[in-house]
């Protein structure tokens, strides 16, 4: 296929999949107010991440892999009978980073308020991967972006009571700034969007740079 082929599929997109169950990504994918349609599909894969990886290798591959798990899935014929392999594929993976160390999402409650008490007062990173993939040429862009978060001190009581309400459950680093969680935070430095769960305006520039996809 020539160079002109690839990119009239490229311009030719049929639709934008976003990889994820997340409401929240959902979301913000939609203040993108793309020109082309949006579905939602995504298929569980192995999340577990490798000891030497560094975060910003870690939520690149782990966005990767949920990419190549759609594509696989387009490709087996598994997905809606609307998704075909000219649809472009939109993955995610968000950690936080506490001294260098990688916290995901919490197993249980008390583990919740064990990182909430270690992030208390201190200052964490936020990264998220994120990969655009083409299954009909394999074309895929990965990239990522980091945010420093201050959180404020919290008491016990305030940690347990906001765990106890179980925004906490489904979150990496155990709190959602886009709700209760905001409490806690004093200050941010870098994209808010990417502590909710996806960078919009490096997402926004990866459609527009690599598949030409209209943005307005």
């Amino acid at each position: 296929m020539n160079a002109s082929s690839h990119n009239n599929l490229y311009t030719s997109v049929s639709q934008l999949v976003l990889a994820s169950s997340s409401p929240r990504r959902k979301e913000l994918v939609a203040l993108l107010d793309l020109s082309l349609p949006v579905s939602v599909f995504s298929v569980e894969v192995d999340e577990s991440i490798t000891a030497d990886w560094k975060p910003a290798e870690a939520v690149e591959q782990l966005s990767m892999a949920k990419a190549k798990a759609v594509a696989q899935a387009i490709a087996d014929n598994k997905a809606p009978s609307h998704i075909d392999q000219h649809a472009l594929i939109l993955a995610a993976d968000t950690v936080v980073v506490l001294d260098e160390q990688i916290i995901g999402k919490p197993r249980s409650r008390a583990e919740a308020v064990q990182t909430l008490k270690r992030l208390r007062g201190r200052e964490h990173q936020v990264y998220t991967g994120v990969t655009l993939l083409h299954p009909l040429t394999e074309k895929q862009r990965v990239s990522h972006r980091a945010t420093e978060v201050q959180m404020r001190h919290m008491s016990d009581s305030w940690i347990e009571q906001y765990v106890a309400t179980g925004e906490s459950d489904d979150k990496a680093g155990s709190y959602g700034i886009q709700g209760k969680g905001a409490i806690f935070v004093d200050g941010i430095h870098g994209c808010y969007f990417n502590v909710v769960g996806l960078p919009v305006s490096l997402v926004a520039q990866m459609l527009e740079e690599n598949f030409q996809v209209n943005l307005f």
